[in-house]
Parts: structure tokens; C-alpha cells; sequence
């Protein structure tokens, strides 16, 4: 844990840790900024500035700057790159347009989730790749050697900078310092010069808010965290906010939810999985689709004591699942959880218990998301 103030993320629960851990082109700011740092992916990261609490309600409220500058990012091309795409990803590749971007997940031959990540075309022939901190190695060792001769793959993540603005009014506010944005759609992207730094701004979010991402080349990332949080409104936030603020929205999180030696159809329940074509693991997709087994629910907690992750979840007095992130969730004033619970438990609705330090926590199953007031949707202006 992180201390009483941001015992809500354990980053050990969420990534393998290395010895060496890599910093960000911001991490002198963060130490600057009086940032608690942790181990995550690999990388030596801001858990927490002012407070996981103050962080997340200013994400709901205003809008929040998080470095994110850990993920990886990846170019394939070429005349093969879609066709090579299509087999490797389980979303449909051939309906993203240009300027769209799409989630889904990358999957061994057993159909285990070796990564969940966004996939961008900018052209006919010509994607990127945004993938975890964690697995970005493993990744590109994978989709190499599945490219067919005429497809080109470029790690671009070094030297590349990352920045999540989140919050109902990051568009204001962004606006306020750099100027003027596109009206761009959920999960759409444009290439475009802002404050005069060349850059790609996506609208994705990971808060369950309305929200940029910024990628651009690393040299000025300084100077434009230092004009973002200098206009008075976005105000830095930490990676334990992150943690509470996506847990709100029932997303899941790779290492927790989601992992090598599982599919996602429990997860998803199909979801971001196109079974309309052929993808590498989509026999194990199909057996589990077709007979599943376990089920990923939302928990309401009755208290405000949370669960945590591999915590017994029981029915009965008989282990039903097993938890896989738990936490306050702060914009609801209770503790939440998101477990995995064998079929016949997964109704909305289900009374269940978590078993805490031998105390069964009463608990009910309810729909995802846990937190239905956020603004990532909604139209622009």
C-alpha cells in the first residue's frame, strides 16, 4: 500500500515490477511537484500529488493532466499491415476508418490475453498501436513474428511523450492554452499542429470523462505540462486516481482483470471480440462463449471497507469467484469491486458476500458501470 491516503491501489497488484525502473521526460516535474512516486510497468511513476480523493473529484468536476507517457506505441504499415492486423487483434480492422481508432485485445494460441490496446488507423494501410507499459515487450515480439514479409513494424515509444487531460472541462480548459480544438468524436484521432508542437489528439479516456490524449515528440513535454497546469484549472493527478477513477467505470485493468492464461469472453462477455473473422486463439474464444464458466460482475459492498484483489468471493458459504480490484469508490460513497463468479452468480441483482480477513462483507452484483454520470460521450461543445 501506498499510505492511508492512497490505499486504494496497490501498483503491485496491477504490473510485474523490474529491478530498474525507466523515468518518464516528466519525471523531474513530478518530484518537483512533491508527487509520491511507486513502481508501475517498469517505470517509476506519480501514485499521488495533492491526494487520491482530491485528484479523482477534480477529474469528475474540472479536468485533471496525467502523465502517461509508460504506454507503448507501436507503427505497422505496409501492404499486408490490415490482413496481419485482422489475425493478430480480435476487434474488426477493416470497419476502423480513417482517423478512428478501436479497442480489443491481442491473444496467444490458447486465446489468453497477452495485451488489451487501442488500435488507430491514419491511413489505408498504415496503423499505430497503444499498448501497455507492462507487456510492450512481449507485445512486440508477438506481432513481429506474426507480420508477413511486405508489413513494416516500428516501436515508436522511445522519445515519444504521452498525456491524458480528463475531466468534463478539459476541452475549455485545454482551449484556454493552446488553443482552439477539433470537434473530434469518442475514439476518433486527428494529426494536427497544437501550440505550435505537431501532435496526434485522441478522444478516448480511461476516467470515464471527456478527454484528450496528446502524443508527441518528447522535447517539449515540459513545457507544455507546465502551460496545461498553468492555466489555472487542470491540475495534475496520479495513477492511484487513475486506479479509482476506471474502476468506477468497470474497465478493466491488464494483471487484474485480465491476463495470459485467461480469454476475455468473461471478461467481456464477447464484447471488442469480432467472431466474424479468423484471429489467432478464437477457438478458445468460442469454446468458452459457447459453455462459459465465470462471469466478470460490478460488487456493491454494503460498507466502505473494500475488497481486494484474489479476496474469496462466497455464496452460501461456498467460494462462488474471486476478486479482482477493489476499492472506495469515491464518487459513490461506498466500496466497489469487480470479481470474477462462477455462471448462475452473475445476475444483476445477486446477493453474494467477500470474504475479508475471514469476515464475510455483504455484497450485491450490479451493472457495469458503477458510475453512469460521466461526460465521455457527449458531444462536443
Amino acid at each position: 500500500m501506498i499510505g492511508t491516503a492512497g490505499a486504494y491501489f496497490n501498483p503491485d497488484e496491477a504490473r510485474i515490477m523490474t529491478d530498474q525502473l525507466f523515468q518518464t521526460p516528466l519525471y523531474e516535474v513530478h518530484k518537483a511537484a512533491g508527487a509520491r512516486m511507486g513502481p508501475f510497468g517498469g517505470w517509476d511513476m506519480p501514485i499521488q500529488y495533492a491526494g487520491i480523493l482530491n485528484e479523482h473529484h477534480h477529474t469528475r468536476t474540472k479536468a485533471s493532466i496525467f502523465d502517461t507517457c509508460h504506454m507503448g506505441e507501436f507503427e505497422v504499415k505496409g501492404p499486408g499491415a490490415q490482413a496481419d492486423l485482422e489475425n493478430l487483434l480480435t476487434l474488426n480492422v477493416d470497419t476502423i476508418r480513417e482517423g478512428q481508432c478501436r479497442y480489443g485485445f491481442l491473444l496467444n494460441d490458447e486465446g489468453g490475453v497477452i495485451d488489451d490496446l487501442t488500435c488507430y488507423r491514419r491511413a489505408g494501410e498504415h496503423f499505430f498501436l497503444v499498448v501497455n507499459a507492462g507487456t510492450r515487450g512481449n507485445d512486440a515480439s508477438w506481432i513481429k513474428s506474426h507480420l508477413s514479409a511486405n508489413t513494416t513494424f516500428t516501436d515508436l515509444s522511445p522519445g515519444r511523450t504521452k498525456i491524458d487531460v480528463q475531466g468534463p472541462g478539459a476541452r475549455q480548459a485545454v482551449e484556454a492554452v493552446l488553443g482552439p480544438l477539433p470537434d473530434l468524436g469518442y475514439f476518433r484521432f486527428a494529426d494536427l499542429d497544437l501550440g505550435g508542437i505537431p501532435m496526434t489528439l485522441s478522444r478516448t479516456g480511461y476516467t470515464g470523462e471527456w478527454g484528450y490524449e496528446f502524443y508527441f515528440d518528447s522535447a517539449p513535454a515540459i513545457d507544455i505540462w507546465h502551460r496545461l497546469v498553468g492555466g489555472g484549472v487542470i491540475q495534475p493527478a496520479g495513477l492511484g486516481a487513475r486506479d479509482t477513477l476506471r474502476l468506477e467505470m468497470g474497465y478493466a485493468l491488464y494483471g487484474n482483470e485480465l491476463n495470459a492464461h485467461m480469454t476475455p469472453a468473461g471478461a467481456t462477455g464477447g464484447a471488442f471480440i469480432h467472431m466474424g473473422k479468423d484471429f489467432i486463439g478464437k477457438p478458445a474464444v468460442e469454446r468458452e462463449l459457447a459453455n462459459p464458466t465465470r462471469h466478470l460482475v460490478g460488487l456493491m459492498l454494503e460498507s466502505k471497507r473494500a475488497a481486494r484483489s484474489h479476496d474469496r468471493v462466497v455464496a452460501n458459504g461456498e467460494t462462488v469467484g474471486e476478486v479482482t480490484s477493489g476499492s472506495v469508490a469515491p464518487s459513490l460513497d461506498c466500496a466497489i469491486a469487480l470479481a470474477y463468479v462462477d455462471d448462475g452468480f452473475h445476475a444483476p441483482g445477486t446477493e453474494l458476500a467477500i470474504s475479508v480477513r475471514n469476515k464475510e462483507l455483504p455484497a450485491r452484483v450490479t451493472g457495469l458501470p458503477f458510475y453512469t454520470d460521466g461526460t465521455a460521450r457527449k458531444k462536443s461543445r
